[in-house]
């Protein structure tokens, strides 16, 4: 009788752990893509900026000429 409450403890005990590692997991990859977007807006407005520079410089030389 025991043993049988034993094994059934620890098969939920397991079965806990893979919920929290599963969990954990989950956590880290929603973090991980929210990270991602935010940095790649981020790199967006620079590269939009950088580049309507670069536009309005092109067209400051060629009215000039």
């Amino acid at each position: 009788m025991m043993k049988k409450i034993y094994r059934k403890w620890r098969n939920e005990l397991g079965a806990m752990d893979k919920i929290i590692v599963t969990l954990l997991f989950v956590i880290i990859g929603v973090s991980a893509i929210i990270g991602l977007i935010t940095w790649s807006d981020s790199q967006k407005d620079t590269l939009q900026t950088e580049a309507q520079s670069l536009i309005q410089k092109a067209r400051d030389e060629a009215v000039s000429e």
